[in-house]
């Protein structure tokens, strides 16, 4: 997950023009300059094999109970496996190039998580975000380990998520730091 450094995930007012909030497109620079200095975290980012999303990742507030909207990637989406979008709104499954399905569940995090593992396996499972959904699953002590990406910017306001929330469920064990990003990891407290 990457925030800005006052810990907003996302800039206000999430909308087609602004798919991450005013500003927040400035919190993945990272992750498209410099891409040698963050390849790590760049191949970590699609390494699972299934991946749990909230809505407002999905699509635009305006277009949540919409048939027609199949997310902010276009025909060929980057997760190339399942992806559970955690919903209030029943949908049929939309499948895309390069593997990536979108499958929506409504019965909320611990249901998303039960068929997201059904789907990968042995493999991982990651969360994808946004925040209330990170946190939500934190809450639930369902997050082994938890991969921060601190953009150095300041939002002011949006969605948000604070180092003291994560550190309140886990321990931090690595830090990395590169010229657009700080890269912080955390792990389940045992």
């Amino acid at each position: 997950m990457t925030v800005s450094s006052d810990g907003f995930c996302a800039g206000p007012n999430q909308s087609m023009t602004t798919p991450l909030g005013e500003g927040g497109e400035k919190l993945h620079r990272w992750q498209f300059e410099n891409t040698e200095e963050n390849s790590d975290e760049i191949a970590a980012i699609t390494e699972a094999s299934a991946f749990i999303m909230g809505m407002n990742m999905f699509t635009p507030p305006e277009h949540a109970s919409s048939a027609d909207w199949s997310g902010w990637w276009g025909e060929n989406p980057p997760y190339h496996a399942p992806v559970f979008v955690l919903s209030h709104h029943p949908r049929s499954t939309i499948r895309l190039v390069g593997g990536t399905s979108f499958q929506f569940v409504t019965q909320g995090i611990h249901e998303a998580l039960s068929e997201a593992r059904e789907a990968a396996g042995d493999n991982p499972v990651a969360i994808a975000g946004g925040a209330s959904t990170i946190v939500q699953f934190l809450s639930e002590g369902l997050i082994d380990e938890l991969r921060l990406h601190i953009a150095p910017i300041h939002l002011g306001q949006g969605e948000a998520i604070t180092v003291e929330k994560i550190e309140s469920h886990m321990d931090r064990y690595s830090r990395r730091e590169t010229s657009l990003a700080t890269h912080v990891y955390y792990r389940k407290r045992r």
